[in-house]
């Protein structure tokens, strides 16, 4: 998963990427609640979940540097 996940390469704005990331989150705690911490659907969505979250990071990081 070198590039992230296929849904995480288009080009988002913060907005949409916290939205997604929000989504993800609600979804991944319903998964985890049935079908448990470890299952492979709950790591999936915590991997992309991970890699949306440093997005926003960079995201935010390089609109704070032109900023500048």
């Amino acid at each position: 998963m070198r590039g992230g996940p296929a849904v995480a390469n288009t080009i988002m704005t913060s907005h949409q990427l916290a939205e997604r990331i929000e989504s993800l989150r609600n979804r991944m705690i319903k998964v985890a609640t049935v079908k448990g911490f470890t299952s492979e659907e709950s790591l999936a969505i915590s991997r992309e979940l991970d890699y949306l979250l440093n997005k926003y990071d960079l995201q935010q990081r390089e609109q704070k540097l032109h900023k500048l």
